[in-house]
């Protein structure tokens, strides 16, 4: 499948993945979210060149296509990383001490929320609600729910991640 290629670090981008995709919604109304999905499926994010080609394919203008890709939150606009946590923030987690889980990876792993590593090994979110308040406080860490979190145990399962 197409969004199965992730660009690696070092490689420049292949732009002939993403024509095969732009090739199946030319002239269709409403192409662009698509278009975008699936381009961040294939890259990971959407690089500026990126969503300059896909402008310039559907021509459809920069500005719309930016617009469209900074509004919604789905979409990337910088390189992430190969792990994903996300912290819940929400109000069972921050009575029950998310802030200071939040804080220790923060000062673990050198950056703040919303970043990534340098090495793009883990990108860091806050989540206002993941929806498992009785496990408070939660993190979901690659799609998977982790509970009753404390500053050690998070701290644990990021540094087994590769």
């Amino acid at each position: 499948m197409l969004e199965d290629t992730l660009v690696s670090i070092d490689e420049t981008l292949d732009m002939a993945p993403l024509d095969e995709v732009i090739d199946q919604y030319i002239g269709q109304q409403g192409a662009v979210i698509p278009v975008l999905q699936r381009a961040q499926g294939i890259y990971g994010y959407l690089p500026a060149e990126v969503l300059q080609h896909i402008s310039k394919r559907l021509q459809v203008p920069m500005s719309q296509i930016y617009g469209v890709a900074t509004f919604y939150a789905q979409f990337y606009m910088a390189k992430r990383g190969r792990n994903t946590v996300r912290c819940c923030d929400g109000t069972a987690c921050h009575v029950r001490g998310a802030a200071r889980i939040i804080s220790t990876l923060e000062n673990n792993l050198g950056i703040k929320a919303g970043e990534t590593t340098p090495d793009y090994r883990l990108t860091l979110e806050v989540v206002y609600c993941l929806g498992s308040c009785g496990l408070a406080p939660v993190a979901v860490i690659n799609g998977q729910v982790v509970g009753r979190l404390v500053p050690e145990k998070i701290t644990e399962l990021v540094r087994e991640l590769k």
